[in-house]
């Protein structure tokens, strides 16, 4: 099969658009279109990772920190970094990168992290990429519209809702018109009063659906130009977040929620920033990778303590002015993505008959050492 097949579903669950600006997410290296039979998931794509790759067999590895943060400058092969590229291109290794799309995604990252610790009653934190919802309407004969509606549906033409799946309206009516010289011919004979029983479907389609929808309304409907409308419905959307917000089962202290956090994420170290470690928490903010900025909204949005990596020195020294409880386990906290995807591409495997083998990185790119 090909790279692109994977790529294709992925991005139905984690779409490019929510990254954040600038983040080189995507294809890293190589072809869409390569071949491949060996899927590796990592964190990181270093050197060494690389190498247990080609030892594997492995011809596309699948990333979330993506391989390019800056351009090459140049292509010395005596600058490990671009040796490692060099091994890749000779191995015909496609790498992809999945960064802040993965952290926005709705199960992606960041609900990981928050399931690790228990908590619940979730909700976001940090505001990312609003998907907003259109009313489609469709006129179609009676006789197609069961067949319609369920390949719309199919395609996406529905708001997720906790309570239903599929949800569509139906009305019965009659069509009154006059076919004219360059009419459907299906409509009637050109210059004939005619009328027509049709049913009018109504659907609620995401923005980012629309183009896969009407596709999908152009290839099942049994008109050559279907009628149908598009109107934005205001004030409903989809908001998409980073980071989550949620509770845990029973308040304890912060000291024993930070022994937790160390159990639950297995870090060997971490570091506390707080003026009391005996203090009760209870409504937890946790956000992978560098969080750090993000704790004022933490506290704003009523979180006894914040769970992030990455915390700078002088931002420390804020928290603490602020009464911010703050958990530093680090950024190799997000490796809990490797056994997640592997679970996500399986699931996908068997759905879709993909012929590949998947697996995780074995190895641990954290570069730090806990003394």
């Amino acid at each position: 099969m090909k790279v692109k097949q994977v790529i294709d579903r992925f991005e139905k669950f984690a779409p490019k658009y929510l990254a954040m600006e600038k983040d080189p997410v995507g294809l890293q290296l190589g072809s869409l279109d390569a071949e491949t039979s060996k899927l590796m998931v990592t964190l990181d794509v270093r050197p060494q990772v690389v190498d247990e790759a080609i030892e594997n067999g492995v011809d596309f590895i699948f990333s979330h920190h993506p391989m390019m943060f800056r351009p090459a400058k140049n292509l010395d092969l005596s600058d490990p970094q671009n040796a490692m590229y060099a091994k890749l291109i000779q191995n015909n290794i496609t790498v992809y990168s999945a960064h802040t799309n993965l952290d926005f995604a709705d199960n992606g990252m960041n609900d990981w992290l928050a399931e690790k610790l228990g908590l619940k009653n979730l909700s976001g934190m940090v505001p990312g990429y609003i998907d907003p919802v259109y009313r489609l309407t469709v006129q179609v004969p009676k006789v197609y519209s069961a067949a319609v509606r369920m390949s719309l549906v199919d395609s996406g033409a529905e708001v997720n809702n906790s309570e239903y799946t599929g949800y569509t309206y139906e009305v019965d009516g009659t069509a009154y018109y006059v076919p004219k010289s360059f009419s459907d011919p299906d409509l009637g004979n050109v210059g004939e009063p005619t009328e027509r029983g049709n049913v009018r479907l109504e659907f609620e389609v995401f923005k980012s659906k629309v183009d896969q929808v009407i596709k999908a309304l152009n290839d099942v409907h049994p008109l050559q130009k279907p009628f149908y409308s598009l109107i934005k419905v205001e004030d409903k959307f989809h908001q998409y977040t980073m980071g989550r917000v949620g509770e845990l089962e029973s308040e304890m202290t912060l000291a024993d929620f930070t022994q937790m956090v160390k159990d639950k994420y297995q870090v060997a170290g971490l570091r506390v920033i707080a003026n009391n470690e005996q203090r009760q928490v209870k409504k937890v903010a946790v956000l992978g990778g560098d969080g750090g900025k993000f704790y004022q909204l933490a506290q704003k949005m009523g979180a006894d303590v914040y769970v992030t990596g990455d915390v700078y020195y002088h931002t420390g020294h804020d928290m603490l002015a602020a009464d911010m409880p703050v958990i530093d386990p680090g950024h190799h906290i997000e490796s809990i993505c490797k056994p997640k995807l592997v679970e996500l591409f399986n699931n996908w495997k068997r759905e879709l008959n993909w012929d590949i083998q998947i697996s995780a990185s074995q190895l641990n790119t954290d570069p730090f050492t806990f003394r």
